[in-house]
């Protein structure tokens, strides 16, 4: 069995992980950072999105070495009821860029791709090829385990990368459009003009349940571009099953998960937007309050970033009795109301809503007004719970909340 030693060894090569990788080889270039992925590539088959305003000056110091598509004339959303054009600028990373831009900053030493952990304990980790990789600190940021420590429902999607044969005439994205048959569920389409002649188009559900039935889903894209003239080859495809959490116990959850001494980062920690699986933000947040205790030892670490977790959990709780109301109150064909009253409101709100941060008065401007709902389910909404997410054997299992469709 060959052995090696690092500083921090940090399982999971996505989003969470990555960042935190790149933000510890800026802070301290002379740290020893392994970086394990089960995949061939880092950050896997997935596009993050956010507002521009999302990132404090630190934030975006260090998304500055990846490849980016900004948006500086803003967005659209549409509902039955209305359009409405936003100024927001809009910023898209696709998860072939984050792989490029991490084996160029990092030390060649650091990524380990396509290694499968076998076990992870608090002095390392042990790969499934029998490779032992000890570590000063150990963090976890694998993704999400299911558990029925939450309740909710599921937002499941499938999106298409598309090359038009002419330019297609998009110039910004469309992140909602409801006026699509809403077929049981809070349905949109969302579009990325990622090019004058390249579409990102994907058909997103807020559902009761978590299949993800690709024939049907693939065949509305087809009508929906149809309809819209969009012709092309597809490039690529993208699918996601996530958990949309509207309640439960975190500190059940960490007590189901921790491994004693090891960090947990990321969708893994429930360190996301529990309503639009927003996680950019979080990670960015995350890698750097990493960055910036580095010293500590594996189990202070743990111990920290645990204690994030639930200060995530409970500036978020605004959202999770959105979710709720979103799912128990709303009759599934006119849940799409409530972000269509939603989509009136001040841009600002909007961009604060998506990147956790929801001052007290924006929540009181959400909450007032014409209710989109009617009260008196609203009211058992809040009082009753939602299913519990628990694992199903018979679907395909829920993907990370760091997946395709984290967007705002």
């Amino acid at each position: 069995m060959t052995q090696s030693r690092a500083d921090f060894a940090i399982m999971g090569g996505g989003l969470a992980g990555g960042l935190i990788a790149l933000a510890l080889r800026r802070a301290d270039p002379a740290l020893s950072v392994v970086l394990v992925e089960a995949g061939e590539r880092l950050g896997g088959n997935h596009r993050w999105s956010w507002f521009e305003s999302d990132l404090a000056a630190e934030g975006h110091a260090l998304l500055g070495p990846f490849r980016k598509i900004h948006w500086p004339a803003g967005y659209d959303v549409h509902f039955p009821e209305h359009s409405r054009r936003l100024d927001s600028t809009y910023v898209s990373l696709s998860s072939v860029d984050f792989d490029a831009a991490l084996r160029r900053e990092l030390a060649q030493s650091t990524i380990h791709t396509s290694r499968e952990v076998a076990q992870v304990d608090a002095r390392g980790c042990t790969l499934a090829n029998g490779e032992r990789i000890d570590a000063r600190c150990v963090i976890d940021a694998r993704g999400y385990i299911p558990s029925d420590a939450f309740e909710g429902g599921w937002q499941v999607f499938m999106g298409r990368h598309l090359r038009t044969p002419e330019p297609h005439g998009v110039d910004r994205p469309i992140v909602m459009d409801a006026k699509v048959r809403q077929l049981g569920a809070f349905r949109f389409v969302y579009t990325l003009p990622l090019a004058a002649d390249e579409l990102f188009v994907e058909d997103t559900y807020y559902q009761d349940t978590p299949v993800l039935d690709r024939a049907a889903l693939s065949g509305r894209i087809d009508r929906y571009c149809e309809r819209l003239g969009w012709h092309g080859d597809p490039l690529a495809y993208e699918t996601g099953v996530l958990p949309v959490v509207t309640g439960g116990d975190l500190p059940r959850y960490q007590r189901e998960v921790r491994v004693p001494g090891v960090a947990l980062a990321g969708a893994r920690a429930m360190i996301a937007h529990p309503l639009t699986s927003y996680t950019l933000p979080f990670a960015v947040e995350t890698a750097l309050l990493v960055a910036q205790n580095r010293d500590l030892p594996g189990e202070q670490m743990a111990a920290l970033l645990e204690a994030h977790a639930r200060r995530v959990w409970k500036r978020t709780g605004f959202y999770r009795m959105l979710g709720k109301m979103l799912f128990g109150a709303a009759k599934p064909e006119e849940r799409y109301r409530i972000f269509s009253r939603f989509y009136r409101l001040d841009a600002g709100l909007i961009e604060r809503f998506y990147a956790g941060r929801s001052s007290a008065a924006d929540k009181l401007r959400t909450l007032t007004g014409k209710p989109p709902v009617p009260i008196p389910r609203a009211l058992r909404a809040l009082a009753g719970n939602q299913p519990a997410l628990a694992p199903d054997t018979s679907s395909p299992a829920p993907s990370s909340p760091q997946g395709p469709h984290d967007h705002g």
